[in-house]
């Protein structure tokens, strides 16, 4: 790190806030904020454990696979769209 990256603050020194955004779904958001008010995290704090854990180990601290189904998949890309078909599959019985 260098002395560009930080501002001082009286006798010591702290590092520039940046603002991280991101849009996701309502519900995964409030489900994910129940599990960590429950571990007494704020989301806040969860993204930046999540960042600092990046940076330690040089990529994601959790395994990223591919679910098994090719449904799994698509259920996660576009739930609304699965949803919607499988209504209409019902429909048609």
């Amino acid at each position: 790190m260098t002395l560009d990256n930080v501002a001082p603050l009286g006798q010591y020194w702290a590092m520039k806030i940046e603002t991280v955004r991101a849009r996701v779904d309502a519900r995964l958001k409030k489900e994910s904020e129940d599990v960590l008010e429950s571990l007494g995290l704020t989301t806040t704090e969860a993204i930046r454990i999540f960042l600092q854990q990046v940076r330690l180990r040089r990529g994601l601290p959790f395994p990223v696979t591919m679910p098994e189904s090719r449904f799994e998949v698509e259920d996660i890309l576009h739930p609304a769209q699965k949803r919607a078909e499988a209504l209409d599959l019902i429909d048609e019985d």
